[in-house]
């Protein structure tokens, strides 16, 4: 429970154990390998923080908002620089590392100030200050250098549009990859049902490179862009009331949780209107984005026993952003191809053979500490059952999310780099290189209490249930009110100084759990306000629902030990001197929500039915603002009824028809006495 102070643990960009305390098997002494690239590894400062006290939360946000953003600058200078390639590398310490080691040390020595006005002062975090430059490999595919191609070519082992990865290393063919082990069989008591929601897939375009999780009132705290489906209000600055209010992408109005992980680019040479925008192409992430195929959310048992209700405005993060320097412990997802989804990757980008598309596949914690909503790490407030399902001593189980995320993306040409055919990668921190190793996703539950009691009881009744669960769902549509910027066309809004892609070229269509669109984009500026955590002990109210929608529940749990909305231990920060030219919104495409048109009521849970995935049209992704999304397919009603209701519905009409032939009748009858 939260109270004077609070745990900030685990590293900077906080995610969940693939299991409790156990790990992946980090590579040389915890660190994955690097390869094509120079990079920079700094210590977790938040890890360290064992007690954070209220009155100095907002202080250590922006100061670990700042550290981030520290790294993310001495890379760049790095990368700049040639060093990333192995070149001149004599002179790294004196010109970056240095320099680096001194800033960090006055943000930590800042850090210790403030939580030491507040309470005890943290000891040892002075020897966090030096970071260490990781040497990449310097050849690449063949033997050639890394970086050493012609002028004008992509050099042989790839290095990214951005020119920090991917590279070739990173990818490897599926039909190579050893099938993984069966699971073990489900108990008697399992709970084997299944709810899906669908949600669409982001074709309208909503991005932004905040993360309200880990680092709330930071603008560009992730720094790097992410996919949004679902509550279309999703910003570092949303509170939970904010959240509550939203519009939803998804066809059951019930959920207006958000759900959103890094976006995936072709290194094809595009120029997404982000291209000069902080978390997109000044850090790194640059290429064409691509609008998902399929996104599927569904909600499953647990293999022991039932599952208890989540809370509302709980948060889960599954998988480390920071991964291929914090090592692979915490990395939770996985690539794979479709028809081959026995064979998972973590650390490898798959080459799909033809007539297969990527997948990617989030797994999130599914047992909950039954008490807190988030944990200062964003961590030890849920955790990974065991393999036979049982949960930690004092957490209980609930609804597992698993999202699948499925693209329509060529193999890249590996012999040349990606020059025939483009390199695909996720968005990451401009360190983290693109690493496959680094990818995450998020999830905000905005569940009404209603709709998540119905989940529940489908799931430990083995049932099939929720909006695309019988085939219906999936257009990419859902009700809710289109965002301003991205009505009509589903073109994005600019990340920020409007220079973002129009990632939103498909239009969706076809059934299943999907996820849905959105509009708002990363923002160029980069600023830090005082942390804006959910407001603790009061309800969140939802005016303005659309009809037949559920009433917000109330959370009753507490926000947990020292998160107050901290952003310690969160996926990075943004420039927390506030001065980056200009307004927080400058440029900025907020979804609003409209509150007339569109809406419907929530469904109700739906008859057992296999959920289809939602699909996309043809397009594979946008060209940065060239082509505008086509519009989106109009969202499929939901099923109602059975013969009963059926008959209620039919009966007016056939007594108006019995009506109208006694009419009839007489009017002729009396033709007839006329004459």
């Amino acid at each position: 429970m939260l109270g004077g102070g609070g745990l900030v643990a685990a590293n900077v960009y906080a995610s969940a154990t693939e299991s409790w305390g156990d790990g992946a098997a980090p590579h040389n002494g915890g660190h994955v390998l690097s390869a094509g690239m120079a990079t920079i590894d700094c210590p977790d400062v938040g890890s360290r923080l064992t007690a954070v006290p209220d009155g100095a939360r907002a202080d250590v946000d922006r100061e670990l908002a700042l550290l981030d953003q520290q790294t993310a600058a001495a890379y760049r200078q790095l990368q700049q620089s040639g060093w990333a390639a192995g070149q001149d590398t004599g002179t790294v310490d004196g010109a970056v590392m240095d320099p680096l080691k001194q800033q960090r040390a006055a943000a930590i020595g800042r850090i210790a100030d403030a939580v030491d006005r507040e309470g005890e002062r943290p000891q040892g975090l002075e020897d966090l200050a030096a970071c260490t430059l990781r040497p990449g490999d310097t050849t690449g595919a063949g033997g050639q250098a890394a970086g050493a191609a012609p002028t004008g070519a992509a050099p042989q082992n790839g290095a990214g549009q951005g020119g920090n990865g991917p590279v070739v290393s990173d990818y490897t063919d599926i039909t190579s990859v050893q099938p993984d082990a069966p699971q073990p069989p489900q108990q008697a008591d399992a709970s084997r049902g299944t709810f899906t929601s669908d949600c669409g897939v982001n074709a309208n375009g909503l991005f932004n490179s905040d993360n309200v999780i880990v680092a709330p009132g930071v603008s560009n705290g992730a720094h790097h862009v992410h996919d949004y489906v679902g509550n279309q209000s999703n910003t570092a600055f949303a509170s939970d009331d904010d959240l509550a209010r939203a519009g939803t992408s998804c066809a059951d109005q019930g959920d207006k949780s958000s759900y959103y992980w890094p976006v995936l680019r072709l290194q094809n040479g595009k120029q997404e209107r982000d291209a000069g925008a902080p978390g997109g192409g000044t850090e790194g992430n640059a290429g064409q984005i691509v609008t998902a195929k399929q996104v599927t959310l569904t909600f499953v048992g647990n293999p022991r026993g039932k599952v208890t209700a989540m809370p509302r405005l709980l948060r889960i993060i599954t998988g480390d952003a920071k991964a291929f320097v914090n090592g692979p412990g915490n990395a939770n997802a996985s690539w794979s191809c479709t028809g081959h989804e026995d064979r998972q990757l973590k650390d490898k980008y798959p080459l799909c053979p033809p007539g297969s598309d990527v997948v990617r596949t989030f797994r999130f914690q599914n047992c909950w500490d039954g008490r807190n909503i988030d944990s200062a790490n964003h961590r030890t407030h849920v955790a990974f059952a065991a393999a036979d399902g049982s949960c930690p001593a004092g957490f209980v189980a609930i609804p597992q999310l698993v999202q699948r995320v499925v693209y329509d993306v060529a193999a890249p040409s590996i012999e040349d780099g990606g020059r025939t055919v483009p390199l695909f990668a996720v968005d990451s921190f401009p360190e983290q290189l693109h690493k496959p190793v680094t990818d995450h996703s998020d999830f905000i539950n905005v569940f009404d209490e209603d709709l998540m009691r119905e989940m529940v009881d489908c799931i430990n009744s083995g049932r099939t249930c929720g909006s695309g669960a019988d085939g219906s769902g999936g257009t990419g549509t859902g009700t809710s009110a289109a965002p301003t910027e991205s009505s009509g066309s589903g073109a994005t809004a600019a990340p920020g100084d409007g220079t973002t892609a129009q990632p939103g070229a498909s239009a969706t269509s076809a059934p299943v759990p999907s996820a849905s669109e959105s509009a708002a984009l990363p923002r160029t500026d980069a600023t830090v306000s005082p942390s804006r955590g959910t407001h603790h002990g009061t309800e969140p109210t939802a005016s303005r629902r659309p009809t037949g929608s559920r009433p917000p529940a109330e959370p009753r749990q507490s926000r947990t030990a020292g998160s107050g909305g901290s952003g310690s231990g969160g996926e990075g920060g943004g420039d927390s001197t506030g001065r980056n030219g200009g307004d927080s919104d400058h440029g900025t495409a907020r979804a609003t929500e409209d509150t007339s048109a569109g809406s419907t009521s929530a469904p109700a849970s739906r008859p057992a039915s296999t959920p289809t995935a939602t699909s996309s049209a043809p397009v594979k992704a946008t060209a940065g603002g060239f082509t505008p999304p086509a519009a989106a397919a109009a969202q499929p009603q939901a099923p109602q009824g059975g013969l009963a209701e059926t008959g209620a519905h039919l009966w007016p009409a056939a007594v108006g028809t019995l009506l109208a032939l006694s009419g009839l009748v007489m009017l002729l009858r009396a033709r007839r006495l006329r004459h």
